[in-house]
């Protein structure tokens, strides 16, 4: 029901049902390693190809070329947004998936994993990446191991690849994504984009935002 707005303004709207995270879907990852925090990591321990994200990513791109097959839906102006995990899924979405036309994300999550961990990440949305080194790897035998596995879940290293027009919204006091690492993914990206940037404001509702949207695009 929180989509019917967009619905009441004569869209077409699918929302993703993200594997395991309290809907119907379920997660059928298999995977050897631990399941304490968060899915970052999971499925880590048999290689990037394993990784949660990466099924995450697949069942973006096979979600919208559903989507542009239904014979109501105009495949020449299909967009994705979407807030921090969504955000950060909107922006994987547009990347892999030439139908997407234009990209609305807010405070946009799964960027720049070493930079998070290095910002002291146990109380952020990256708090499993310490855990990982805690219960894991002690003494970082495998730190660039981890971290090389994570550069193919990172949306940093799909932005260059999005073709549509990005809009991006943040919050300057964003504790829970921060900012710098936010803007690894948005500096590289080479297409159309505008940046808002609310300094009062961390992760959280922002206000008016969505209405301001609507008179200025």
């Amino acid at each position: 029901m929180d989509k019917i707005g967009i619905v009441a303004e004569g869209n077409v709207v699918l929302a993703l049902d993200c594997r395991g995270q309290g809907g119907l879907s379920q997660d059928n990852t298999e995977t050897s390693g631990m399941t304490l925090k968060g899915l970052i990591v999971r499925g880590i321990d048999e290689g990037y190809g394993n990784l949660y994200y990466v099924r995450q990513f697949m069942d973006l791109m096979s979600a919208t070329k559903i989507l542009a097959n239904f014979d109501f839906v105009d495949e020449t102006n299909i967009s994705a947004q979407g807030a921090s995990q969504g955000g950060g899924l909107a922006i994987a979405c547009a990347a892999l998936s030439p139908l997407i036309k234009k990209v609305t994300a807010t405070y946009p999550f799964l960027s720049d994993y070493r930079k998070a961990y290095e910002l002291g990440a146990e109380e952020s949305a990256f708090e499993e990446l310490p855990y990982w080194f805690q219960f894991k790897d002690p003494l970082h035998q495998k730190e660039d191991w981890f971290f090389n596995q994570l550069e193919y879940i990172d949306i940093q290293n799909l932005a260059p690849r999005i073709r549509a027009e990005v809009i991006w919204i943040l919050g300057g006091k964003d504790t829970v994504v921060p900012p710098i690492t936010q803007m690894a993914a948005y500096n590289k990206i080479q297409s159309k984009k505008t940046l808002y940037v609310l300094p009062e404001y961390g992760h959280e509702y922002l206000p008016k935002i969505s209405d301001w949207l609507r008179e200025n695009q």
